[in-house]
């Protein structure tokens, strides 16, 4: 699942949704490459590098390249918010992905809608070894926690990821209709997703990503997004990505 001679890369797009990772590492050294901040060090033991992202396929894909170019990491495991788009995904949850697929590509009528021109794909799947250990460390780091009173569920299943921050039920509508109409079910969209899993495809790297439900994409999106994030994200992230370590170190074979 893990190299045990490379690094794992753990990667969100903003610093709210890695607060606290980076006080965490032993032996934290600072690294700038790419316009970009890198901590590297370990936590539990697990060699790690800790990066942000930013917002948009294109900086995700920019900093995926430079965490395997540059830093040799052995898989990336990306932690974050979404807004949930699935009939029974509320606010509070959590969505580890079993595939990505970008809402926003369309290059019909030159090749199928969605697909990733010239390389025959639709929808990357993550890495199953990983996202079991996600759905895994959700389950445990996530005992006991409550949110607008009532315990986080976990889902597994599709993301869709787009350079648009969906906040209106007509485009929410729009972009879940068109999907399904085309064999897509998606959970949760989000805008970094489906970038990651194409630069870790094409590298032949693992990936995993586990995304914290802030909102409904809905016309209140914009409101409830910010909150979310600065109150429950890191508290998320800390907790899934120190069961996810503990299970990474694990030798049981519970995954």
């Amino acid at each position: 699942m893990i190299s045990a001679a490379r690094p794992l890369a753990i990667l969100s797009a903003l610093a709210e949704e890695q607060a606290g990772l980076v006080d965490q590492l032993q032996g934290a050294q600072r690294v700038t490459h790419a316009g970009r901040e890198f901590w590297q060090g370990a936590l539990d033991g697990l060699p790690v590098v800790l990066a942000l992202s930013r917002i948009g396929k294109v900086a995700a894909a920019t900093t995926s390249a430079a965490l395997i170019e540059r830093f040799g990491v052995g898989a990336i495991v990306f932690t974050g918010v979404a807004g949930g788009v699935g009939r029974n995904v509320q606010v509070g949850d959590v969505v580890v992905g079993t595939g990505y697929v970008q809402h926003d590509m369309d290059a019909s009528p030159l090749f199928p809608r969605y697909q990733i021109p010239l390389t025959g794909q639709t929808a990357i799947g993550a890495d199953a070894a990983l996202a079991r250990a996600l759905v895994f460390a959700c389950v445990v780091g996530l005992q006991g926690v409550q949110h607008a009173g009532r315990a986080p569920m976990v889902h597994q299943g599709l993301v869709a990821s787009g350079d648009r921050f969906v906040n209106g039920q007509e485009e929410t509508a729009r972009i879940v209709d068109t999907l399904r109409l085309h064999g897509h079910e998606p959970l949760a969209v989000e805008m970094e997703g489906a970038a990651v899993a194409q630069v870790c495809h094409d590298y032949g790297l693992p990936f995993a990503a586990v995304r914290a439900i802030s909102d409904r994409a809905d016309d209140t999106a914009h409101a409830d997004f910010p909150v979310f994030v600065r109150d429950v994200a890191s508290v998320y992230a800390r907790r899934i990505i120190a069961e996810f370590v503990r299970t990474c170190q694990d030798s049981q074979p519970r995954l």
